[in-house]
């Protein structure tokens, strides 16, 4: 098994629920880990998976508004799934760099995990 880490991706985007996230927008983080078998020794680009597609898929998904991180973690694992569905497992963590909440000092995060075996 292999795991491809995808880590402290940055983004400035404008989800959220509230109007003001919508206007506002704010900083995230993704992270993302794809996992999948090999039984012999990968020797090509097309052998494994390919990062860069995967990182491309995420920031097209992370300009496309959505009210709520859940939601947006779940498409982007279909949308990484669809692409290469070799894949056995993925991991998709989205932080909210400044949740609108009084006095919070600190940030929130989605992550959602799914099992395609």
């Amino acid at each position: 098994m292999i795991t491809i880490h995808l880590k402290d991706l940055e983004f400035f985007s404008h989800h959220g629920v509230y109007e003001e996230e919508k206007i506002l927008g704010n900083s995230f983080i993704v992270n993302a880990y794809v996992c999948f078998d090999v039984e012999e020794k990968i020797n090509s680009i097309h052998q494994t998976i390919n990062y860069v597609s995967i990182y491309q898929l995420i920031k097209q998904r992370m300009h496309i508004p959505t009210a709520l991180l859940e939601t947006l973690a779940q498409e982007m694992a279909e949308e990484i799934y669809r692409f290469d569905n070799r894949l056995q497992s993925i991991s998709i963590s989205i932080e909210k760099k400044h949740p609108p909440m009084l006095n919070i000092k600190g940030s929130v995060c989605v992550n959602y995990e799914k099992k395609f075996i």
